[in-house]
Formats: C-alpha cells, sequence, structure tokens
C-alpha cells in the first residue's frame, strides 16, 4: 500500500504518540501547533495507511517479575521454506515478544518474555531444541533492561 507523504508536522505529531499515545487530542494539538480534528484527521490518516500500526500499554517487565531472554538462532539449512517455517512457528508463540531476521553468524535474534525461568526454559525446547532445522542456539538471560522502547527515529 502506497502512503501518504510525511511531513514535519507529521513527523512531529508521530512522535509525541510514540512518547504517549494517551495524551487527549487536545494536548497533542497543543504541542504541534494544529487543531483536535486536525489531529484526528491526521491519526485517522494514519491507521488508514498502515503508519500506526496500534496502540498499546508499555509494561515494566521489571516490576511484574517477567523473565525477559534473547535467543541467538542459527537454521541447518538456509532455503526459503525453513525461513517461512521457522518465522510461521516463532509468530505463533505469545512468549515470543520481537523476532528480526538477521545477516552474519545468526540467523535470527528471539526476544522472549515468560513470566518465570521455567517457562523460558520449555518455551526454548519447544522452539528451538525440538525443531530438527535449528543448528544452533543461544540463549542469553536480560539481567537490567538499560534501554528499552520501540520508537521509530524520524
Amino acid at each position: 500500500m502506497q502512503s501518504s507523504p510525511v511531513d514535519d508536522v507529521d513527523r512531529e505529531l508521530l512522535d509525541q504518540l510514540q512518547r504517549d499515545a494517551g495524551r487527549t487530542l487536545r494536548e497533542l494539538g497543543d504541542l504541534v501547533g494544529l487543531s483536535p480534528s486536525a489531529v484526528q484527521r491526521r491519526i485517522t490518516r494514519y491507521r488508514a495507511d498502515g503508519v500506526l500500526a496500534g496502540q498499546v500499554a508499555v509494561l515494566d517487565a521489571a516490576r511484574l517479575g517477567v523473565v525477559l531472554a534473547v535467543v541467538l538462532v542459527t537454521l541447518e539449512l538456509d532455503s526459503p521454506a525453513h525461513h517461512h517455517a521457522f518465522a510461521e512457528r516463532v509468530r505463533g508463540v505469545g512468549e515470543v515478544q520481537q523476532c528480526y531476521a538477521l545477516t552474519g553468524r545468526w540467523d535470527y535474534l528471539v526476544v522472549l518474555s515468560t513470566p518465570d525461568a521455567e517457562r523460558c526454559r520449555e518455551v526454548g525446547d519447544e522452539l528451538f531444541r525440538r525443531d530438527p532445522n535449528v543448528k544452533r542456539y543461544e540463549v542469553l538471560p536480560v539481567f537490567d533492561a538499560v534501554k528499552t522502547g520501540l520508537a521509530v527515529s524520524l
């Protein structure tokens, strides 16, 4: 889908939405110099264009006692079909928070978010150890989240 051009006001509004999507239209308009109705029109356009993919609440994993782990994965067979199958499996697991295809020594970086270490181990076994196409994987528990976020630099 072809998206509409993005101007300086769009960049500022999108940046403000990434910082706090819970602000009112009036608050957002005051920050970017638009009326609430103009802000609403732009947000509607962002959703229609797929630029604004959704709004979520950001939880503090550490305060909730959630275990985060980064998993580096290399597949045995490097064919599009095997990569597609791996990606589909990963997409179907709720504990997979993020997954990125890489270039270099590792094929994928997977971020797991689980309620405890035992569930992290179970997910690792289900996704990586029992998959015959996973050549090797390394689970790296996260001890401290130095910086988190999904903001896109505009």
